[in-house]
């Protein structure tokens, strides 16, 4: 059986991105796990990619998997891409490099200037080598990313994209200390989400499919949870790390031990 994946960043513009990223002497150590290392996108850099999507930072299962947008967050947006269509022809970025490390740390940063130049490259060369459509910001530093590249000197003479800003696809996990509390915002989620794909769905030309447009209803179902496709991820990562099941966690007795430390655990059905 042929398995698919990702080929990573065998191509220019891209290879070059990739060798020269900003590290601590950017990302301050007190806001970003720089010590974990960057994780760059999720998604086509092959020309094929018909709508941008921008994410916030990485968290621990796109640490190991090398790869954005991955686990319930990446399921969920995966979901929200079908609904317009999409299947295959997307790229993924993030905000940050890094994931962000304390209170308020992507809020300090997200005006830093050697960040928002080096994320502006890759806008830049997405846009310059894919027939991008639309483009959708999950959260509100991921908004405000897109709003300075358009800002930028090279976003200057570019034919208007649609853009439609987003909730966060975990903002109900980060914001919810009751199950009545966690059930209600998944609702105003997905409420937003609805009049997002309303407003964008009319304006895809390209889609991978064609089908009419269907809206969440007041929770997620799983068929709203599609599987990652494995070519969106690196060659040799087991099927399981595709799922929303949580198989990495940061554990520590202490905040440097627990920065420190991300514990894997296969989920049981992978032995059964």
């Amino acid at each position: 059986m042929t398995i698919p994946f990702c080929p990573g960043y065998d191509h220019e513009p891209f290879a070059t991105l990739v060798a020269n990223y900003p590290g601590k002497d950017v990302h301050p150590l007190k806001d970003f796990r720089v010590e974990w290392g960057p994780i760059f996108h999720r998604g086509r850099l092959d020309g094929t990619a018909r709508i941008l999507v921008i994410g916030q930072d990485p968290a621990q299962h796109e640490t190991v998997v090398r790869r954005i947008l991955v686990g319930t967050a990446g399921k969920r947006a995966h979901g929200f891409l079908r609904r317009l269509g999409f299947n295959r022809s997307y790229v993924l970025i993030n905000t940050f490099l890094y994931s962000v490390f304390g209170q308020g740390g992507g809020a300090r940063q997200i005006k830093n200037a050697a960040i928002t130049a080096y994320r502006n490259q890759w806008i830049k060369a997405i846009l310059d080598s894919s027939p991008i459509e639309a483009v959708v910001s999950f959260g509100g530093l991921a908004k405000q990313a897109w709003e300075q590249w358009l800002g930028s000197a090279d976003a200057a003479g570019r034919p208007a994209l649609p853009f439609e800003p987003l909730t966060h696809p975990t903002w109900p996990e980060s914001s919810s200390k009751s199950k009545a509390e966690h059930d209600a915002a998944i609702e105003k989620l997905l409420a937003g989400w609805n009049e997002g794909l309303q407003r964008l769905k009319p304006k895809i030309v390209h889609p991978d499919f064609s089908a009419a447009l269907s809206l969440y209803g007041k929770k997620f179902l799983p068929t709203d949870l599609p599987d990652l496709p494995p070519d969106d991820l690196p060659a040799g990562l087991p099927e399981w790390m595709l799922s929303e099941e949580s198989w990495a966690d940061r554990e520590g007795s202490s905040s440097d031990l627990k920065r420190r430390t991300i514990i894997m655990r296969a989920p049981k059905s992978a032995i059964q």
